[in-house]
């Protein structure tokens, strides 16, 4: 268990800062009507995040049950944080005009966080890129996959936290230009990671199975 949770942190990290419409209105929210509202928001966005990962685990069901005896559906897993990384790095910058805070009741906030998030459908791709890769390190486990998940969504949380208290100082660093840097490394990390499943998928695991090679040098 803390092998997975470990494991989740460095995502629950990532998916803190992809930059996107619920980045910069989280930050606008957060600036302009205070630290609950940022909150508030912040917990439709997660709600939107977990009911992606349901459906992603559950559409996903039977090829996770194939993965241990097909390793190439890997190659599926690889193909769409490719595909989303390089949308990440090549898309331009979402003009400020259509990035105005949420306004309203509390409610209309956790509404306005859910639906930010759940329209744009590569959140859901990208949680269906996660469940194929992690699945079979976790056993296709779903007490562990749970865990893990919590943790994720956890670390998310609290980053989120951190950075609606810094709203108003993160809105003054995060120039055009730093976005775009911040979104093109976002999309090197998905592309990088894409290409290394990609390749677990097409080369022979005996290759590089380290375990038999030590046991072959004793």
């Amino acid at each position: 268990m803390i092998e997975d949770i470990q494991a989740a942190v460095p995502l629950g990290f990532l998916l803190s800062f992809m930059i996107g419409p619920v980045f910069f209105v989280l930050l606008e929210t957060s600036a302009t009507k205070g630290f609950r509202a940022g909150v508030i928001f912040n917990v439709g966005v997660i709600v939107a995040d977990i009911v992606f990962f349901t459906i992603a685990y559950f559409s996903s069901f039977q090829l996770l049950e194939n993965l241990s005896n097909q390793p190439g559906l890997f190659v599926f897993g690889g193909m769409i944080l490719l595909v989303y990384g390089i949308v990440i790095f090549v898309k331009k910058e979402t003009k400020k005009a259509s990035l105005k805070a949420s306004t309203g009741t509390y409610l209309n906030l956790i509404v306005k966080g859910f639906l930010l998030n759940f329209i744009n459908i590569g959140v859901l791709a990208f949680w269906l890129g996660v469940i194929v890769i992690v699945g079979p390190s976790l056993d296709n486990n779903p007490n562990r996959m749970v865990v893990f998940f919590s943790t994720v969504i956890c670390v998310y949380f609290v980053t989120d936290l951190i950075k609606i208290l810094l709203a108003k100082q993160l809105k003054k660093y995060l120039t055009p230009e730093r976005t775009m840097l911040i979104k093109k490394i976002l999309g090197i990390v998905l592309i990088v990671c894409g290409i290394v499943m990609i390749t677990k998928g097409f080369l022979p695991k005996e290759r590089f199975n380290i375990k038999d090679g030590i046991e072959r040098i004793k």
